[in-house]
């Protein structure tokens, strides 16, 4: 049986009460290592308006906050199991929630959620942002169906970003623009975060899903 991370639905984070979500797109916030709901959520004014906005906290424990898959001894097997298990527990919280449509923005580990996700079920969301993500080494259940679909994906990462491994970055760029409509950024001098240039970058790709 096939391990699944359950979203906890008392968590969420949403931009508008349940009584005016229905007949909107939806926009998942996906959360980094180590963090937590509110972090991202953070960012809800700046993004636009139409969508019902809900920031996840990731299922494990980590640190001060939370996490989508363990880091401690971590391999690509275990990563990737755990992405797995959590991708499972986002798709069956989303069997519950009704929207027009479903758009996916994670940072960091987040990021690679967004990613991951598609990798599982590509045909149920519009698009992808990764902001300093990365796609998780080994295969997933829908790669071959994700290939022939090429979603929208936003990719973003600063050039001095030293928390995701220089290899894993490779391999996204090798690995994205075959499984993916890509819009990759590279921002000089930008370490782990997310900037106000890559912000608007965001936006902009943001726009024409909610016009």
């Amino acid at each position: 049986m096939s391990t699944v991370q359950l979203i906890d639905e008392s968590a969420i984070i949403w931009s508008a009460p349940a009584h005016e979500r229905a007949g909107r797109p939806l926009l998942v916030l996906l959360h980094g290592y180590g963090s937590h709901e509110g972090d991202l959520f953070g960012l809800a004014p700046h993004l636009p308006l139409q969508p019902v906005i809900a920031a996840l906290r990731a299922p494990l424990r980590a640190g001060p906050g939370y996490a989508w898959y363990g880091l401690d001894g971590a391999t690509n097997e275990s990563r990737l199991q755990g992405a797995d298990a959590a991708a499972r527990g986002v798709l069956q919280w989303l069997d519950g929630v009704q929207a027009t449509s479903v758009g996916l923005l994670g940072f960091s580990q987040g990021g690679a959620m967004s990613i991951h996700l598609l990798r599982h079920a590509p045909d149920r969301f519009a698009f992808a942002v990764s902001l300093a993500g990365f796609v998780v080494p080994g295969e997933a259940p829908a790669d071959a169906r994700l290939a022939a679909l090429a979603p929208p994906v936003f990719w973003g990462r600063g050039t001095h970003d030293t928390v995701i491994p220089g290899s894993f970055v490779e391999a996204t760029q090798r690995w994205l623009p075959h499984h993916a409509t890509l819009t990759e950024r590279i921002y000089e001098g930008l370490g782990h975060a997310v900037s106000e240039a890559e912000l608007a970058d965001v936006l902009a790709f943001l726009r024409p899903h909610y016009s």
